[in-house]
């Protein structure tokens, strides 16, 4: 019988970090997220009863764990990103004590009471700056039970075709030497997808030029859900492993007011809101020293810039390299390495905030990995 390795995703998003390890072999066993529209998504891709969630807030979840004591008995790894607003080397209080970071606070109590055999927190870069603090909370929550260590990981290392990097802690109370466990991560590493891997083969899409018009879907502007053949280029393989997928989700466009798609049109890849040949129609001339970023157009040749949850708002610095538009919120997923069939649920601005706020799949997979190999 197949050994079952069950994990907890604290601030699960819509399963980004969770896809990863479970594609190394990790069965998720229960969720936690506040933002209903974010485990929705969760839901709709994952068979777990709904006992096994908790939608809301961790604090509250902290709380009733008495309840939850049968299904939270024997947890291999528990894993999470805690949002923190208060890193910054300006902050001269203590983590713990910054109410901006009450969540982080509120993962380590999990920490203490669930006691899963591993544990994996995921954050900002800036948590390097105050390292020698969280190890000492760590310490304070767990006491000498646990080691833990951490690392700093370019998502682009592991096939990611995207500038992001994270911070990543990996704990564990069975004896094993954290150093050990990065080292297998490492082995892992691979040569990044460029973005036109990425985009290669999605049908081009337009601007859509009215506005309000969110029901609305036709061949122009996209899809939320549609009959498609893929091009199986490396990249397919790489997302979907050999599973034939035969539909072609989230793949849509937004409303833009003419100006801006004139200036995507016009934007060279890998040129900003300084480039000449938009002077003439480009807003804000007088600061252009802070809106210089406020349009990009990406490079199919590179890695794209890291995807966030920005792109809900406008996608005026993910401009389309190829067509005047910004980029969809599948090609963003993609970009993510979440698989074509992982469908996005909600509304379509929703579509975007949730793939931003997502760990990339193969980055979590490198880590599921590398775990994986102290289980047996």
């Amino acid at each position: 019988m197949k050994m079952m390795y069950k994990f907890v995703d604290l601030f699960a998003g819509c399963g980004g970090l969770s896809l990863g390890l479970q594609q190394a072999g990790f069965s998720p066993w229960f969720v936690n997220e506040i933002v209903e529209q974010f485990c929705n998504t969760y839901k709709f891709n994952h068979n777990l009863s709904d006992e096994h969630y908790f939608v809301g807030d961790i604090a509250e979840l902290n709380l009733h764990l008495d309840e939850y004591k049968e299904i939270l008995s024997d947890i291999t790894l528990v894993c999470g990103g805690p949002p923190c607003q208060g890193f910054s080397m300006a902050n001269r209080q203590r983590i713990l004590d910054d109410p901006r970071n009450s969540l982080y606070k509120q993962y380590l109590i999990f920490l203490k009471n669930v006691r899963p055999k591993f544990f994996v927190m995921e954050n900002v870069k800036g948590m390097m700056n105050k390292i020698e603090e969280i190890k000492q909370n760590f310490k304070e929550y767990l006491g000498e039970e646990y080691q833990f260590d951490y690392a700093l990981f370019k998502a682009q290392d592991y096939g990611v075709p995207q500038n992001r990097e994270r911070f990543i802690m990996i704990g564990n109370r069975v004896g094993v030497s954290p150093h050990l466990i990065f080292e297998e991560i490492y082995k892992h590493k691979r040569k990044p997808f460029v973005l036109k891997d990425a985009l290669e083969g999605l049908p081009h899409l337009i601007a859509k030029k009215e506005k309000g018009s969110k029901g609305i879907e036709c061949a122009e502007s996209g899809f939320t859900e549609c009959d498609f053949t893929y091009i199986h280029n490396d990249f397919y393989k790489f997302i979907n492993g050999d599973r034939e997928i035969t539909k072609l989700y989230n793949h849509k466009n937004r409303y833009n007011n003419e100006r801006d798609i004139e200036i995507y049109r016009r934007l060279p890849q890998g040129a900003n809101s300084l480039h000449e040949s938009i002077a003439d129609i480009m807003p804000y001339k007088r600061r252009n020293d802070i809106f210089k970023d406020k349009y990009f157009k990406l490079d199919e040749t590179q890695i794209c810039k890291t995807i966030t949850s920005h792109m809900k708002f406008d996608c005026n610095m993910y401009i389309h390299p190829w067509d005047a538009r910004g980029l969809s919120p599948r090609e963003a997923a993609r970009i993510q390495t979440f698989p074509d069939d992982y469908v996005i649920t909600g509304s379509q601005n929703m579509w975007y905030a949730q793939v931003g706020n997502a760990v990339p799949v193969k980055l979590a997979k490198a880590i599921g990995d590398g775990i994986m190999k102290f289980m047996k």
